[in-house]
């Protein structure tokens, strides 16, 4: 059983419920992010699961030097900053650099270190001196059994709120695979572990100077893993994918969120009450 992650009011791990991650990829500008937050908060406020909106300030590893990063790290924590008080809503956002640690935690409440960068040990371990919350995407290169040593970078630097994530491995040129055993094995390491199901089918470099995507398989990994019993799922929504401005392709529309939410409840329930 992984220990508990107290954020505020929410409790995640530790056998509780299934928590929502959800958001659009990058903060494309202050009214989408409140279209999605008060849509998801409404529906997940009745079927009372927890929810922690999520939205990227910053893409830094984008294809190609054009595509969209965000606004940077002072107008998106700004814009971050408003929907938590607009919401009361937990967030969570990425950080590139060691240097953006502090001024990131004076606003998120999870501070998530990207998957490229989940062996970079500076990076690990100012965010983990921050004392928030630290979710690692598990890199795409990365076995799960490797990531105890990530678990243990956080614990070095004073961390004891951790959420591991998986994001589906490289499998050949510009493609993804999930193995659904990572998620017991990053159990093991004692912390509360997230799947990243959009991410999962992203097609990496797949359009060339984009990624591409193929989201019409996010629901069906989405309930694959919560079948195993995850403590939180993360998805990228949109209130239009197509025309998002990144990850769009492996984004959930947001009216197709309550069905997909439902079923997960369901499948959650049956596995923890056993």
């Amino acid at each position: 059983m992984p220990k508990e992650v107290k954020i505020g009011e929410l409790t995640l791990g530790a056998g509780q419920p299934l928590a929502l991650i959800a958001g659009p990829c990058v903060i494309e500008s202050k009214e989408i992010c409140q279209e999605v937050a008060q849509t998801v908060q409404e529906l997940t406020a009745k079927l009372q699961m927890p929810y922690i909106f999520k939205a990227s300030f910053d893409k830094a590893n984008r294809s190609s030097v054009h595509s969209q990063r965000g606004p940077g790290l002072e107008s998106g924590l700004q814009i971050l900053q408003e929907i938590k008080e607009q919401f009361n809503l937990p967030v969570v956002s990425d950080i590139h650099t060691a240097e953006q640690a502090k001024e990131a935690a004076q606003v998120l409440d999870i501070i998530q270190i990207p998957a490229f960068l989940c062996r970079q040990t500076d990076l690990l371990l100012a965010a983990a001196q921050t004392g928030k919350v630290i979710n690692v995407k598990k890199g795409q290169f990365m076995a799960p059994w490797d990531m105890k040593n990530v678990v243990a970078k956080l614990e070095e630097g004073g961390c004891q709120s951790i959420m591991l994530t998986e994001r589906g491995a490289s499998f050949g040129y510009n493609n993804l695979v999930v193995d659904m055993r990572s998620l017991p094995i990053m159990r093991e390491f004692g912390y509360p572990v997230v799947f990243d199901a959009t991410h999962a089918v992203q097609l990496p470099g797949g359009a060339g100077t984009h990624s591409a995507g193929q989201s019409q398989f996010v629901a069906g990994l989405s309930r694959a893993a919560a079948a195993m019993g995850i403590d939180v799922l993360f998805l990228e929504v949109h209130p239009n994918p197509t025309q998002a401005l990144c990850d769009g392709p492996n984004m959930v529309s947001l009216s197709q969120l309550p069905a997909l939410l439902e079923q997960l409840k369901e499948i959650d329930y049956l596995v923890k009450s056993r």
